[in-house]
């Protein structure tokens, strides 16, 4: 009898390693399953026997996080989506999280990864895009293209969901920094519903403090950058664990930061900061969403870079 043998459910696992670095590229959505430093886990990723849960270092397009009732209007057209958060009647983080992604370059430090998004209900476009991630000595960069091979304009955004810990059991005693001067407040359906200053809220994180007992399930906008145009978020441990710093580049005009609360598998043992070219419910909105004619191509890229104890 031949031996079947069983398949990750999360396909192949190409790891990438740098001198002290490794991480762990999945086939399945093309995601980021695992990245350490040091022997050190820097995000809250799952094995290579597990599916990928609660969005773990996912590609997020062609929109990321919430669109309402999974409808839209378009170059004069209604569009459907599936309901993929059915119990909040919502489509959520786009159509390649389980999509078989095509190894097209490898090296040991670097790896390029391709998909092709085809027409199809609700998204009647076609998209060719390519992934890239490599580690070198500043760290992790993850850069993504999209170019749209079809024959009609579309609507696109993009987004990545990584969990950062420092691995202590919970993220309370760390301290969070996040340079956006707005906060997206969201309904229960997780939909924004305002827009406001951050001064004097409990989602400041303007200047570096400790988490504590605070949620945070929102968006945050108008973000500070560095003269090279990138944002920084950092989140620190201050009895001496190190730090985790995320960067992204100008076309990440949106930060996610979620404490994971409601997730039992999460529950503020990790903290999300989710890079994003525009905000929940853009396709809906309009607001920061990229169209791409004919053509027409949009790369973005972030990464992150860790400084930890030796």
């Amino acid at each position: 009898m031949t031996e079947i043998l069983a398949t990750a459910p999360s396909g192949e696992q190409i790891e990438l390693v740098h001198g002290d670095q490794r991480a762990v590229v999945v086939e399945v959505g093309g995601g980021l399953r695992s990245y350490a430093v040091a022997g050190g886990e820097l995000l809250d990723g799952y094995s290579a026997d597990e599916m990928c849960t609660s969005g773990r270092g996912q590609l997020l397009l062609p929109w990321p996080n919430r669109l309402e009732d999974g409808r839209y209007e378009f170059g004069g057209r209604s569009h459907q989506l599936p309901l993929t958060e059915s119990d909040a009647r919502n489509a959520i983080h786009g159509l390649v999280r389980w999509s078989t992604w095509r190894l097209a370059e490898r090296e040991p430090h670097r790896v390029v990864l391709e998909h092709t998004l085809h027409p199809q209900p609700g998204y009647p476009f076609a998209l060719a895009l390519v992934l890239e991630y490599t580690l070198s000595d500043g760290g992790l960069q993850v850069r993504t293209t999209a170019t749209n091979v079809g024959a009609d304009p579309c609507p696109y955004g993009c987004g990545f969901h990584p969990y950062l810990t420092l691995g202590t059991p919970t993220i309370d005693s760390l301290t969070l920094e996040v340079p956006g001067q707005t906060v997206i407040r969201s309904d229960a359906r997780g939909l924004p519903v305002s827009a406001t200053p951050v001064d004097g809220t409990e989602y400041d994180f303007r200047s570096a403090r400790e988490i504590g007992s605070t949620k945070v399930d929102n968006t945050f906008a108008d973000l500070d950058r560095d003269a090279g145009g990138l944002v920084r978020a950092h989140l620190r441990d201050p009895a001496g664990g190190g730090a985790l710093t995320l960067w992204a580049d100008a076309s990440y005009g949106y930060l996610v930061v979620f404490t994971g609360d409601a997730l039992p598998n999460v529950n503020r043992r990790s903290v999300a900061v989710e890079p994003m070219t525009c905000p929940p419910n853009a396709f809906r909105s309009g607001e920061a969403l990229i169209l791409l004619a004919p053509g027409d191509s949009t790369t973005g890229a972030w990464g992150l870079v860790a400084s930890l104890p030796r």
